[in-house]
């Protein structure tokens, strides 16, 4: 059989048609035979400990002791000073913001 492309173009189509089935196979050995293999057994058994074992305890430690008191009016007021510096740092970088945009649009209508 010729695996190589033709070299003249073919009149029919049997370069391209599939071998037939009961021809000889080439020489090919048939399929090798699967060994046979013993089924898995599963893995091995554990040993159970002994009736007497326990883990090891630790000694327990002391609770937790308790938190200082908050005083709500302070954290009230710090967070009203933290959005104010946040709201006017919005502001300034926005303002920014606004006259660099007008500079730009200003350049490429002039």
């Amino acid at each position: 059989m010729n695996v190589s492309s033709p070299t003249r173009p073919s009149d029919d189509d049997a370069y391209w048609q599939r071998p037939d089935p009961s021809a000889d196979p080439l020489g090919r050995p048939g399929p090798a035979p699967e060994p046979e293999t013993p089924p898995y057994p599963g893995p091995p058994r554990a040993e159970p400990p002994p009736a007497d074992w326990r883990p090891p305890t630790i000694a327990h430690p002391p609770p937790p002791r308790t938190l200082p008191p908050q005083d709500m009016d302070a954290l009230d007021e710090a967070e009203g000073s933290a959005r104010t510096v946040t709201f006017g740092v919005g502001l300034v970088v926005g303002a920014i913001a606004l006259v660099v945009v007008c500079l730009l649009c200003a350049r490429v209508v002039f």
